[in-house]
């Protein structure tokens, strides 16, 4: 067993081969940037985001064929892995998979989305007032990990719908163009009660396995496309001073990038802004183990200023996070 454990999170961009139709630069240049990045880590697990999954061949479940590619002759190619999968096929998702890779087996994983919260209804004031349902747009991929000695380590892996309108019927009449101020009003209510939903659901997770174990050792990673103080992220901590209960101090989570000095926190650039967006936040009982936290981000570009300055790109517009921690000895 390794007296350290490192877990780290990294938002990969819409990993894609560019003859699956991505506006993306040729794979052998994207893994000539990501690869190192990767490398730099030096995980023991690892959550990644935006992993496109390939057009299969006929009657075929499509596969991560890029992400194969880009871990070949790398450690992780030999770790442990779970992705999300379509309920239809039982294949990959054709857009934005998470994927779990771990140096210690899995005990138990599932993808949870509508398991624990039902989809919101809702009257569409731009529809005429047609019932519909609010779903989220992406699972949270779950799993335990045998860390040896009966030591367990509950894993979530977590992409949060961004803060940008989403799709309203009849709201647009051609990409990105909307029709109307309240039609993109309506885009931006829709996004922002999907992200909310998906962290009551992961907040909900996190209590359900704490019912189970109160001392159990979590740490929820991932792109939130929210800051450590907007309503999804406080959502997933459950700070006691929010709940106004002292006693429910047990069942917060700690983000650990506060033990970074304020000047590196941030995994974004965008508009020349520096935002913390991709965060680990882990239980009281982990923290126990915790040692240092690392923020890639020396050359991070801009992502609004960068995407339009050199369309499809290689690198991501996120940097890596990861966190290391010191297991005691058995």
């Amino acid at each position: 067993m390794p007296d350290r454990l490192r877990i780290a999170t990294f938002n990969l961009e819409s990993l894609d081969l560019p003859e699956n139709g991505a506006n993306t630069a040729d794979l052998a240049e994207r893994i000539a940037v990501l690869r190192p990045q990767l490398e730099r880590l030096r995980a023991d697990v690892i959550c990644l985001q935006e992993v496109n999954g390939q057009k299969p061949e006929k009657g075929k479940r499509r596969e991560l064929d890029a992400l194969d590619r880009l871990l070949q002759d790398t450690p992780y190619g030999e770790f442990h892995r779970i992705h999300t999968r379509s309920h239809h096929t039982g294949g990959a998702r054709d857009r934005h998979n998470l994927v779990l890779l771990s140096r210690f087996p899995f005990q138990v994983h599932r993808q949870i989305r509508h398991d624990l919260v039902q989809a919101p209804r809702y009257h569409s004031p731009s529809g005429g007032g047609t019932e519909d349902s609010i779903e989220w747009d992406r699972a949270i991929l779950q799993a335990e990990l045998d860390l040896s000695h009966g030591r367990r380590l509950h894993v979530l892996n977590v992409h949060l719908r961004a803060p940008r309108a989403a799709y309203v019927p009849g709201g647009k009449s051609h990409p990105p163009v909307w029709d109307s101020m309240s039609g993109w009003a309506e885009g931006m209510f829709l996004a922002a009660v999907k992200r909310a939903g998906q962290a009551l659901e992961a907040r909900l997770l996190i209590d359900q396995i704490q019912d189970q174990d109160p001392d159990a050792r979590i740490v929820v990673c991932g792109d939130y496309n929210a800051d450590l103080y907007q309503t999804p992220v406080r959502t997933i901590r459950g700070d006691e001073e929010d709940a106004g209960n002292p006693h429910l101090v047990g069942r917060t989570l700690v983000p650990l990038e506060r033990s970074l000095p304020q000047s590196q926190r941030y995994s974004v650039v965008h508009h020349g802004r520096p935002q913390m967006l991709d965060h680990v936040l882990v239980s009281r009982s982990l923290l126990a183990w915790y040692r240092s936290s690392e923020i890639h981000n020396e050359a991070l570009g801009d992502e609004l200023v960068g995407a339009h300055a050199v369309p499809g790109g290689p690198e991501s517009y996120h940097a890596p996070v990861v966190a290391e921690f010191e297991i005691p000895d058995a």
